[in-house]
């Protein structure tokens, strides 16, 4: 335990943000939302990344910078002093004791599931399910870390510390979350860019918000969130003719979700502690 706390006080420290005001802070969770959407776009939708699975250099970039760097890394490091400096504290951000945040994933793997089985996905394949859910892993604990834990803590904070109840607060949270967790896909590849698209993923993102704010679990709401992409994600490779191509375990899709998993969890205990 002594190099674990030694390892935390060792990492990068910010200061400048620890310092600022609730709108500052709540300032700097938008522009870490603005910067990771603009790397997204320059390394996925700019070039189209999810449209070429054979552009494995392309895909791992784009995974390690914007996703585990930018939407895990930078996320829980501005979520580290959020809560050294009192703005928020571990438990608001959705990170709770391992009891609770078990039972939460338990409960949202089983809501996930049913939603996704009562959609008639164009498979049930548990290698495709498997594959699809690892793919989209690394970039779902960025979308939750950045889009619900950064800026929507941030905001509900933001908002409590100016007098509003916390209920006001936390849904007005999960309403601008979830409107921006829609926005961010024009930064994707088609068809996840279109008018049409961003309106459905923010009535998704509501669902996501609602396990966040109300169920309160961090790990509860990425769960919920990855089965969730699961059917979009499916039905466009059924639809683009690759489902084939999904149809036996593919070994860099699941080391790279483990990884990013790896760090985030390893991130989180060792940055954002009790």
């Amino acid at each position: 335990m002594t190099s674990i706390g030694r390892f935390a006080r060792s990492a990068p420290r910010l200061p400048l943000i620890a310092g600022l005001s609730p709108f500052g802070k709540a300032l700097v969770a938008l522009g870490t939302y603005a910067t990771w959407t603009v790397i997204t776009w320059l390394l996925e939708g700019r070039i189209q990344t999810f449209l070429h699975p054979e552009a494995v250099t392309d895909r791992l970039v784009y995974t390690g910078v914007a996703n585990v760097f930018v939407g895990t890394i930078l996320a829980l490091l501005l979520v580290r002093e959020f809560v050294d400096s009192e703005f928020s504290s571990r438990a608001e951000l959705g990170f709770r004791s391992v009891p609770r945040t078990l039972v939460a994933v338990l409960l949202a793997g089983i809501i996930g599931f049913a939603l996704y089985a009562l959609q008639q996905p164009p498979t049930t394949d548990p290698v495709v399910v498997m594959n699809v859910f690892a793919q989209v892993l690394p970039v779902s604990i960025a979308e939750v870390a950045v889009c619900w834990v950064v800026v929507g803590g941030s905001v509900a904070a933001l908002l409590r510390s100016r007098g509003l109840n916390q209920y006001l607060a936390r849904g007005s949270a999960l309403v601008l979350s979830s409107v921006l967790f829609g926005v961010y896909h024009v930064a994707h590849s088609p068809p996840f860019n279109s008018l049409e698209m961003v309106g459905l993923l923010t009535v998704v993102g509501v669902g996501t918000g609602l396990i966040y704010f109300v169920g309160g679990s961090f790990y509860g709401a990425l769960l919920f969130h990855n089965l969730m992409a699961l059917f979009g994600i499916v039905s466009s490779l059924a639809e683009a003719g690759q489902l084939g191509t999904y149809q036996q375990p593919l070994v860099p899709l699941l080391v790279t979700a483990l990884v990013a998993f790896v760090i985030l969890v390893g991130s989180e205990r060792l940055l954002v502690r009790p």
